[in-house]
This record gives C-alpha cells, structure tokens and sequence, in this order.
C-alpha cells in the first residue's frame, strides 16, 4: 500500500457510550526503492512514490541533461540512489554521487545534468510543476503513481 493523498479513514459503528469514531488508517506497507525503480525505464519522468504533509516522494531515472528552469515557489530536493548527477546554475555547478543529496532553493534557475545517468529521489511540494513554468517536449504535467 502506497501512501496515497486519497486514502481514507473508516468509521467505526456508533456505540452508546462514545458516538462515531473515527479509527486510524492501517500502517502502510514499507516502500523498497530498488523494486520500484525496477517498474519504469522511462528518463525525466518521475513517478510519485508517496506522500505527506502536501510534499510528494518521487523517483526519477535521469540520462543526458533537461532544461533550463526555474520552480518559482518551491525548493526541490535531489538525492543520487544510483549514478552521479550534476546541478547546473547559471554561475556555478554542483556535482552529487550516489548517496549525495541537495536542495535546489526556490526561485533559482538550475538544469540537471546526468551524462552516465543516475536514479533519484525528489522531495517537492505536490504543486512543483516538472520543469517550472517552462514546456518543453520532455516536461510530465501528468505524474503516475507506481
């Protein structure tokens, strides 16, 4: 079970003593990263893995490089799971191997970079646009859960 933005509370049958209650949802099942980046091969696509408190969790392969673009009211969170990835500002570069992980401050023009490719988990509010208010042919409006 997927931590999903749509599960919901069951209710519990009323009792005389204390009226409808609600009951907890059930523990999610733990997620293994490595079997569900074994579900996609597609690159610049990323998929939502979970979800809490309006951020969402998401995997992403990357090869070669995307575009220039800007998330104007959000900061993105990069962690390398496989490969090397590297962050490209208009002034400067961060390079991330695996186990690196760096947060893309909001407002600040960046294009990822993975010549060799890489595996990463994203961390971003659930209203980050793919590639900000850029469209380009490889830009996801849609994110598939997996």
């Amino acid at each position: 079970m997927l931590l999903h933005p749509q599960a919901n509370c069951t209710t519990a049958p009323k009792t005389a003593s204390s009226g409808t209650q609600k009951r907890k949802p059930p523990m999610p099942d733990k997620i293994n990263l490595v079997n569900k980046l074994a579900l996609f091969d597609e690159t610049w696509t990323p998929k939502i893995i979970g979800a809490l408190n309006g951020q969402l969790v998401k995997l992403a392969k990357l090869q070669g490089d995307l575009t220039w673009h800007t998330h104007t009211g959000e900061d993105e969170l990069f962690l390398v799971l496989e490969g090397s990835l590297t962050i490209q500002f208009r002034d400067s570069e961060v390079h991330l191997e695996q186990g690196d992980m760096y947060i893309v401050p909001k407002g600040i023009e960046h294009n990822p970079v993975s010549p060799e490719g890489a595996s990463v988990l994203l961390f971003e509010p659930e209203a980050t646009k793919h590639t900000g208010n850029l469209i380009i042919d490889q830009t996801v409006t849609d994110q598939q859960w997996i």
